[in-house]
């Protein structure tokens, strides 16, 4: 099994990272003669990753070897910054935060200086509540910022006034909305939030968009338009929403550990349980395949089609050692992972279930190992498409809590004990 990319850019929480469009670029080194190359390919192209470390600024940092060095400081929120986009094609980042505003950085020369610098343009919203995510459409001409105002904001550019307007989507949003998804038509829009919903939007904006032809969600689109409305299946918060590759399926996660996948055209809905804590970001690596990770600490393969889904295993290795320092073994010798299989953890339950504890006279003692039996040691916050065609990605990275930034093979997986198979609810 491949080993994944291991990290450590920060002591501080990863609240959200994006890459730029050079991360295609990159190549296994297996070899003295591919490092050259590397090193030679690395001086033409530069692999930047912006993130923010749960502050009000965002760090840009550039890959240098098997390292990330700080390059750049992107400084004009006044508050945390909730969500970051890198458009691949347009090089352009937009910032959220929780200061109620966004920010379109381009690269552009310093009249000072003769230098590149990014600037900041300032984007209007309008709402009175934190924005919390925010995504770039497929086409780079407009970007949707969920907030905690019930509402998302559609910013589209106005070359007239030579500023970002934006429009919100209000009804029948209920609550602070929490991820939001493009469709790879550029007008429809998903979205999950706190009502425990997750919706598909039309987001169509005259003079900006096309009109889509007809697809499974829809014919006409007027924006604000609800395609779809499906609940989470036992009233979680929906953390994360994304559309396939195609645009015919949606999938979101649920904080009542469920993943859902809607089949509109059936019309059928999946939901895989399962038994451990919940996800919070998802990614489509495939037609007919998911990666979801969050509190549990480690991103999860799931598979399936029109006829159901399942968990098919994890990508981080139950078998390989995490760390050099002391053993990382389970109370039996086994290697399980997860946030429920610590070693304090299991502690804590032998006592509630058997009684089993530290004695005075230098019995069993308790165990003050903390470290999981995982590569991210905290909550995965954000997961996203690294390397492959949208419909045949290859590898996925995630950053958390930790500080941890992971690059993961898809292909590598590691099986989760038994298989979580879908429910078909609908």
């Amino acid at each position: 099994m491949a080993a994944p990319e291991v990290f450590n850019v920060s002591q501080s929480p990863i609240t959200s990272h994006a890459f730029n469009a050079d991360r295609t670029r990159q190549f296994s080194m297996r070899s003295d003669q591919l490092m050259r190359w590397f090193l030679i390919l690395f001086r033409t192209f530069a692999l930047e990753v912006a993130v923010s470390l749960n502050t009000n600024e965002v760090q840009l940092f550039s890959r240098s070897g098997l390292d990330w060095t700080p390059t750049e400081t992107l400084s004009e929120h006044d508050k945390i910054v909730t969500s970051i986009d890198w458009a691949p094609n347009s090089n352009r980042i937009v910032t959220a935060s929780q200061d109620r505003n966004a920010y379109v950085w381009q690269q552009a020369s310093d009249p000072l200086t003769g230098r590149v610098v990014w600037k900041p343009t300032l984007v209007l919203l309008r709402i009175n509540r934190a924005a919390t995510f925010v995504r770039w459409s497929p086409f780079e001409d407009k970007f949707a910022v969920a907030s905690g105002a019930r509402a998302i904001a559609v910013c589209s550019f106005d070359p007239d006034n030579n500023w970002w307007i934006a429009k919100q989507l209000k009804k029948p949003i209920r609550s602070t909305v929490l991820s939001v998804d493009w469709h790879p038509n550029n007008v429809l829009l998903a979205a999950g939030s706190a009502d425990m919903k997750a919706r598909v939007f039309s987001a169509y904006i005259k003079d900006v968009d096309k009109r889509p032809p007809p697809s499974v969600w829809g014919e006409k689109l007027p924006f604000n338009t609800v395609c779809g409305e499906y609940s989470s299946p036992s009233g979680g918060w929906v953390h994360s929403v994304g559309f396939s590759p195609s645009g015919d399926v949606l999938a979101f996660a649920s904080h009542d550990s469920t993943v859902s996948v809607v089949y509109p055209g059936g019309p059928a809905i999946y939901t895989i349980r399962s038994n451990s804590l919940p996800y919070v970001s998802l990614t489509w690596t495939s037609e007919d395949s998911i990666v979801a990770a969050g509190h549990d600490c480690q991103p999860v393969l799931l598979t399936g089609g029109p006829s159901g889904w399942q968990a098919v295993g994890s990508l981080d290795d139950t078998t390989a050692p995490k760390s050099s320092v002391g053993g990382r073994g389970g109370p039996t010798g086994s290697s399980p992972v997860g946030r429920l299989n610590s070693a304090a953890f299991n502690t804590f339950r032998n006592a509630d279930s058997r009684g089993l504890g530290s004695s005075p006279g230098g019995g069993t003692p308790l165990a003050t190992d903390t470290e999981l039996f995982t590569v991210h040691q905290n909550t995965i916050t954000d997961i996203r498409a690294y390397e492959g065609a949208p419909d045949a990605v290859s590898r996925v990275s995630t950053s958390g809590v930790d500080g941890k930034l992971v690059i993961w093979n898809v292909s590598a997986v590691s099986g989760l004990g038994t298989k979580l198979k879908a429910l078909r609810v609908g």
